[in-house]
């Protein structure tokens, strides 16, 4: 308290132990050099994700000799390369490259996918050193459009210039990310921060889910509590949010307190409506209605909606309850401060790998950013799924080699990384082959395709 305010003092960041630093070092020296195709091909054959993405009539798999074709699909919609500049990088065929894309790549194929990447990563045991699968985030990753888009719109200053979509993820604090879509820029995270809380088919025990503060809305609030999930969001300006009780404050319990608690619930709206919130949410979890469209409905018009003004009077009592913990315990804030970096690491590595044409998307139809995004997270999960798989094995070498490894330095030591993994391919430059050309090359025909 300070001049009768609550203030909220800011954490130091924690440094990283030297320890841990020393150990990041020795696993960094000792990961393999690997191309993203031979890493996608390397974790398939332990998972086995691409028995998931089967064809739209529903026969089995992908025979074997079409595998390099659904690869080069996949790299192809992660990296923003496209079809077209796959098929001339890797001299495969066009016509089944696109053949793929279009009978084995649809959103619930790479859902059932990354999934199973999902499942796999969360039962290794190094995953448990980052967490327990039970604590997730959620955050928009922007990026540009080339050409006219009827789903892009203008990006505000701070994100950048031009026209844009974002690509929405969720994460748990295992570095797995269980979810993704693509969403307008100007539409506020919370109206689909639960989406994939409610489809979440994993293995993953979520039960707290953190945010920024775009996140964050007094109906989310109540949502999330009616859902049975811990909200625990980073909001902005603390001090200047009101705080709520649902009936007199105790003189004698929270003396110092209570001028600060200036709200009253409308307690009997909340008791009237009480059964039709709890309809709503069974409706949610039960996937008879999409959670985004149910909030958008109710943010549209929420002084005109009687259930809409329900939520928000329970959603303020959620939401003093979360920043009187926020205040009340600073190592629950580092724990949400460090699952939120998670997600802006994994958003580094997204970023990596959309590495074609300056990360400019070019797909013009919802169903195909759909799929692009989708094809992003299963690549992503790809690699982590490697990098924990390999840190493991430099760990346990390192063990044998009688290094004093600690496993209290494991949590620093994420699998983010991709300085080792080669992205751009290979080029060949075979001298004697082009100088032994007569002539020039053969024109293309009119027509031709790969």
């Amino acid at each position: 308290m300070e001049k009768d305010e609550i203030v909220l003092s800011p954490l130091e960041a924690d440094p990283r132990p030297a320890s841990a630093e020393a150990l990041a070092e020795r696993i960094t020296e000792r990961l393999p050099r690997v191309a993203l195709p031979e890493l996608l091909i390397e974790v398939d054959t332990w998972t086995h994700f691409s028995d998931r993405l089967v064809h739209a009539a529903g026969v089995d798999p992908l025979p074997s000799t079409l595998l390099p074709h659904l690869y080069a699909s996949l790299l192809a919609h992660a990296c923003n390369f496209g079809l077209d500049q796959m098929a001339q990088s890797t001299d495969l065929s066009y016509r089944r490259l696109a053949w793929c894309t279009t009978w084995h790549l649809r959103e619930d194929t790479l859902k059932a996918g990354f999934t199973a990447l999902v499942h796999y990563h969360h039962q290794l045991p190094l995953s448990q050193a980052w967490g327990s699968g039970t604590l997730s985030s959620s955050d928009g990753q922007r990026f540009p459009i080339s050409g006219k888009n009827r789903h892009a719109r203008r990006m505000p200053p701070p994100l950048g210039y031009g026209m844009g979509v974002t690509f929405y993820s969720w994460s748990s604090d295992q570095l797995s990310q269980y979810g993704t879509k693509f969403v307008p820029v100007t539409v506020r995270d919370a109206t689909y921060v639960l989406d994939e809380l409610c489809n979440n088919e994993t293995e993953l025990p979520i039960r707290e889910h953190t945010t920024d503060t775009a996140g964050a809305t007094e109906i989310i609030f109540a949502l999330f509590d009616l859902l049975g999930f811990r909200f625990s969001p980073r909001l902005r300006d603390l001090n200047d949010r009101r705080l709520f009780a649902s009936g007199a404050m105790d003189m004698q319990r929270y003396p110092r307190l209570q001028p600060h608690v200036t709200g009253r619930t409308n307690r009997p709206r909340i008791l009237d409506w009480w059964d039709e919130m709890l309809r709503v949410a069974g409706s949610m979890k039960l996937g008879w209605v999409t959670a985004s469209l149910l909030v958008q409905k109710l943010q549209a018009h929420p002084q005109q909606n009687a259930l809409a003004r329900a939520l928000q009077e329970y959603g303020r009592l959620a939401r003093t309850l979360h920043i009187l913990r926020w205040y009340a315990s600073p190592e629950d804030r580092r724990r949400i401060l460090r699952q939120l970096n998670k997600g802006e690491a994994l958003h580094d590595l997204r970023a990596f790998l959309m590495v074609a044409n300056k990360g400019q998307l070019r797909q013009s139809r919802g169903e195909a950013l759909t799929h692009q995004a989708l094809c992003l997270n299963l690549v992503t999960n790809a690699v982590i799924v490697w990098n924990t798989v390999y840190m493991a094995a430099v760990v346990e070498q390192l063990k044998q080699e009688g290094y004093p490894v600690q496993d209290s330095d494991l949590a620093h030591v994420c699998p983010t990384r991709y300085a080792h993994i080669n992205v751009y391919g290979k080029y060949h430059f075979n001298v004697e082959e082009v100088r032994g050309r007569k002539g020039l090359r053969p024109l293309q025909q009119p027509g031709h395709s790969a």
